[in-house]
């Protein structure tokens, strides 16, 4: 096997200096970002109208912006024709002062490439690229600098890193994404594992114009203090406020506001993601007066108990939070 170091030098002095050419473009990552559902109707047709009153609805939350047709988005559920209607009618609802990053990511590097054009085209800021995953034994640490290299070189939009192992089996390392960082248009990463100590040492090991983003509503507060630059997080869709709590406290420095805020949301958190999933997180964003809709077969409904739970939860979660959202509201 190839010796990881080999992989993290540059290459030739061409691409060194393509390298060192300033960012395409500067976006704001900072904060809260949503990382939002597509609702689908009882055919399980795409939900346009429900889409769109969603992202108005979570407008006049103090969030940052959001993110398309990742994992929670049932990126993997759509085809192609469906994956730039997501877009397009997103693109027409999100205002232009609000980051707007779109999923990507296929098993082939042409391919990944093929689909960041696509999404650029309709008009996305930048792209959040998952690792391919299917040949996994084959997905080493020098195969994703060069995948990642490739697409990076490739994309006329800025790339964020996507590192989640729970559902791909691939995890990006902290030397990974050291080296990988060196690029002028990969601009961050998405770590999505409940891993703070990993998280720590990546953040330690980035420059500080690469924003470290977590993507795991479980450990916000820890990541936050560990040098997260903002969160990409799926419960955040359903209980924005809270997360915005949880931020601020932080930013101003009350440890321990945060710290009880997160023992709230942790249980909602786990819920909506690892326990029932992206079904969970449409109950309860129907909860809290957005449209979730149907989730795409083979994936299921919750069942009315873990509907309940989900309702006492989001209850637990938001109760002690000005401006927080009531369930049925």
């Amino acid at each position: 096997m190839t010796d990881f170091s080999a992989a993290t030098e540059l290459f030739d002095a061409n691409k060194t200096r393509r390298y060192n050419r300033p960012i395409i473009m500067s976006i704001n990552l900072s904060g809260l970002l949503l990382p939002i559902t597509t609702p689908f109707t009882r055919d399980e047709t795409i939900d346009t109208p429900g889409l769109t009153s969603n992202i108005e609805k979570w407008n006049r939350e103090s969030i940052g912006g959001y993110v398309l047709l990742g994992s929670t988005g049932e990126r993997v559920n759509l085809n192609e024709r469906e994956y730039i209607e997501v877009i397009e009618t997103a693109r027409q609802a999100v205002p232009n002062s609000m980051t707007f990053i779109v999923g990507a990511g296929q098993q082939s590097t042409r391919g990944t490439i093929a689909e960041i054009a696509r999404a650029a085209n309709a008009r996305a800021d930048a792209v959040l690229v998952i690792t391919p995953n299917f040949y996994r034994s084959a997905i080493t640490p020098e195969a994703l600098v060069d995948h990642y290299r490739q697409v990076a070189d490739a994309s006329s939009v800025p790339i964020i890193l996507y590192s989640m192992p729970d559902l791909t089996g691939i995890k990006i390392e902290p030397k990974t994404a050291a080296t990988l960082r060196e690029h002028h248009n990969i601009i961050g990463m998405k770590d999505s594992s409940n891993d703070t100590e990993g998280f720590c040492k990546t953040a330690g090991m980035v420059a500080a114009d690469f924003a470290m983003m977590i993507g795991n509503g479980t450990v916000w507060n820890e990541s936050l203090q560990a040098g997260a630059r903002g969160g990409v997080l799926a419960v955040g869709c359903c209980a924005p406020e809270i997360c915005l709590e949880i931020y601020r406290a932080v930013q101003s420095g009350n440890l321990d506001r945060a710290a009880s805020l997160q023992q709230k949301l942790t249980p909602l958190a786990r819920a909506v993601t690892k326990t029932y999933g992206i079904a969970g997180l449409k109950a309860a964003l129907e909860m809290t007066g957005y449209v979730g809709g149907e989730v795409r077969a083979p994936l299921r409904k919750p069942s009315e108990e873990a509907c309940a739970e989900i309702e006492k939860l989001l209850r637990d979660a938001t109760v002690s939070v000005p401006g927080a959202l009531a369930t049925g509201s």
